[in-house]
């Protein structure tokens, strides 16, 4: 009896530590492991996801889809419940294209409750990682952003990121109308890691749509002709504007070389680039017709003034010479415009001084940005009066010396073409603007009637003329400054700005080539290229010859 009773009361014992101990560890899982364990049980039974809202469709005028959101699936996992990483990895990662050890190392990390595995799979692969159906590892839909028309417009449409947030051009400039609001989601699963529901914890709300002034006819001709261009002259870069100047609608803006939308990521950043609205340069002498017509609104001048203009004119400590040598002669302001005449216009610009003259070139808008409504709008640089050297009236009037955007020029001219009144330029069908006088309307008048002329003979743009149409317009030819403060003997921007039919304009287009290589004068690189973009706009649109 005293060895059963020494066995009963070993036993009793032993029952009673096992007690305290599993009493003890529970305390212990009640309270210091306590906050880390139902942390841990929440994360295997419940996950939350932010399901980006369906993004807003642009289209062009005619509402030819530009950028669409279309469905996509994304794959996570939640590693508690992935038993043998290794083998699921071996499963899933060929069709999430994505190294074996990546998805093992992902799979295999239990300090996570939840971990993105691919972001956006097309929807092929994702359902068909849906049917495997593995423990641990979930799918959900969600919009990706897809680009219809590949290259067109790239850059002035943008990029979106992952997270579905605009990164650049239009996408960024109106991220907050075309994104909308997010879906927040609670998916609670079973002790087998099954769904049994998902609650809408906040329901988000889809993007708007933007339409477009931009004409996808329009658009791919100006890429075209940009395209041959780069082929022939390989330059660094090019951009090309559309617009009319009655309403400061944006037609199309193209630039070269042209990026895939739809994989932005392999192209060079300056490839990315809207050079419309990014890239300052020096006019040169598309920049007469601004000293022109400031020149005439103070009646300074007229049309038929006469200057007699040396082969050379000194300013302070520069000397200004023609583009090609000549001998001394007299011309009239018209003539001076036509045939782009550095001297004449230094002449002009003398007259005008550097308080009216900076007034004119501000009013014309340079100096500052066009607001077109896109993001990185450069304004340009414009010196103040009182940062003029002696020799800036020698420089300025004809396009040297400062700096400007293809769109700020757009911008100007259309005030030319527009009978003094300008309409905002604008890409955006909603945007409605109240027009701004910026010269009168019969001094507008001269000028066009002067840039006419620049096609006639005698002009340095015969290139540009149009079959049917009386065309006005100017070319640029700059060189471009170096870096020790001089100007480059051999990096030129060829330049073209016009409109059409002349007398009554519905059509400007500008042309600006960076670095041409052997041409690089505007009337022989840039010129043509306006012409073909406008021989192809004029009777699309069916605007009558004149």
């Amino acid at each position: 009896m005293r060895l059963v009773d020494r066995r009963i009361g070993l036993l009793f014992g032993l029952f009673l530590l096992l007690l305290l101990v599993g009493a003890t560890r529970v305390t212990w899982l009640g309270t210091v492991r306590g906050e880390a364990l139902r942390e841990l049980a929440q994360a295997q039974q419940i996950e939350q996801l932010k399901v980006a809202a369906r993004r807003g469709t642009i289209s062009d005028r005619h509402g030819v889809e530009l950028a669409v959101s279309q469905d996509a699936v994304t794959v996570f996992a939640n590693p508690f419940l992935i038993k043998d990483p290794v083998t699921v990895a071996g499963r899933i990662a060929p069709l999430l294209d994505k190294p074996l050890d990546e998805v093992t190392a992902a799979l295999g990390d239990r300090q996570k409750g939840f971990v993105y595995l691919k972001r956006k799979l097309d929807i092929g692969r994702g359902e068909a990682i849906k049917k495997l159906r593995i423990e641990g590892i979930g799918t959900v839909v969600e919009p990706k952003r897809h680009y219809p028309q590949g290259p067109l417009a790239s850059q002035l449409l943008g990029t979106v990121g992952i997270d579905n947030v605009g990164l650049s051009g239009l996408e960024r400039g109106h991220e907050r109308l075309l994104h909308g609001s997010d879906d927040e989601r609670r998916i609670v699963k079973d002790a087998l890691g099954k769904p049994i529901s998902i609650v809408d914890v906040r329901r988000g709300r889809a993007g708007r749509d933007l339409q477009l002034t931009l004409d996808v006819a329009i658009q791919e001709r100006a890429e075209a002709v940009l395209g041959e261009l780069g082929r022939v002259y390989q330059p660094k870069g090019a951009t090309a504007l559309v617009l009319n100047p009655r309403s400061g609608e944006i037609l199309a803006l193209a630039n070269w070389p042209r990026v895939d939308a739809n994989d932005v990521a392999s192209a060079p950043p300056y490839a990315r680039q809207n050079r419309a609205i990014e890239d300052s340069y020096e006019p040169g002498s598309t920049f007469k017709a601004f000293t022109v017509a400031g020149a005439l609104e103070e009646r300074l001048i007229t049309p038929r003034t006469r200057f007699s203009l040396p082969p050379t004119i000194q300013v302070a400590d520069r000397v200004i010479k023609e583009a090609h040598a000549r001998g001394g002669v007299t011309l009239t302001v018209e003539q001076i415009l036509a045939q782009s005449s550095n001297i004449g216009s230094v002449k002009i610009g003398l007259l005008l001084g550097k308080k009216r003259f900076d007034r004119w070139v501000r009013r014309f808008g340079f100096g500052r940005a066009p607001g077109v409504g896109l993001p990185g709008e450069a304004g340009g640089i414009v010196p103040k009066p009182a940062e003029y050297s002696g020799s800036s009236l020698g420089n300025l009037p004809i396009g040297q010396g400062l700096a400007v955007t293809p769109m700020q020029m757009a911008e100007g001219y259309s005030a030319i073409a527009n009978n003094g009144l300008l309409r905002k330029p604008h890409i955006l069908a909603s945007d409605r603007r109240r027009p701004e006088r910026i010269i009168s309307g019969p001094t507008a008048r001269r000028v066009a009637r002067m840039l006419e002329g620049v096609l006639g003979p005698g002009g340095t743009a015969q290139e540009a003329s149009v079959p049917g149409y009386k065309v006005a317009g100017k070319t640029g030819t700059a060189q471009k400054p170096d870096s020790q403060g001089g100007y480059s003997k051999d990096k030129y921007v060829a330049s073209f700005i016009g409109f059409a039919p002349a007398r009554r304009p519905r059509l400007l287009v500008a042309v600006m080539v960076d670095e041409p290589r052997g041409a690089y004068y505007g009337g022989v690189v840039a010129a043509p290229a306006f012409e073909r973009i406008l021989s192809f706009a004029l009777p699309y649109l069916r605007i009558p010859p004149s």
